[in-house]
């Protein structure tokens, strides 16, 4: 059996092996016509633009981990962030806060899928 630790370096090295295949490509089409206040910022900064990789990516692999019900609650929170992260509008420094929450929350529900019942 796999250990907590194990997992949880394997998890960490596929999310650097992805991110870094998608280091330039943000989560939807920066060259659309009507790209939301938020989604224009991600485009102009590398940091954004990375830091929305990261959680997409992240928020992907957790999808295939979780059991059906789990995914669905994913889901929900997802795109309740979402929401939040475009009252940010163009504020960089709110688009940034909103993406360390993101990945912090992500992380937490890694930790959680090993728990024992």
């Amino acid at each position: 059996m796999m250990t907590a630790r194990a997992m949880m370096m394997g998890f960490g090295f596929a999310i650097s092996i992805f991110a870094s295949d998608m280091a330039q490509a943000a989560s939807f089409d920066c060259d659309a016509k009507e790209l939301k206040p938020d989604e224009k910022a991600i485009c102009d900064n590398r940091a954004l633009n990375d830091a929305d990789v990261k959680m997409v990516t992240t928020f992907e692999l957790l999808s295939g981990l979780l059991a059906m019900g789990s995914r669905g609650t994913l889901q929900d929170e997802q795109t309740a962030w979402l929401k939040k992260r475009q009252e940010c509008a163009a504020d960089t420094a709110c688009i940034k806060a909103a993406y360390d929450e993101r990945l912090k929350q992500l992380g937490e529900t890694y930790k959680n899928i090993n728990r024992p019942l």
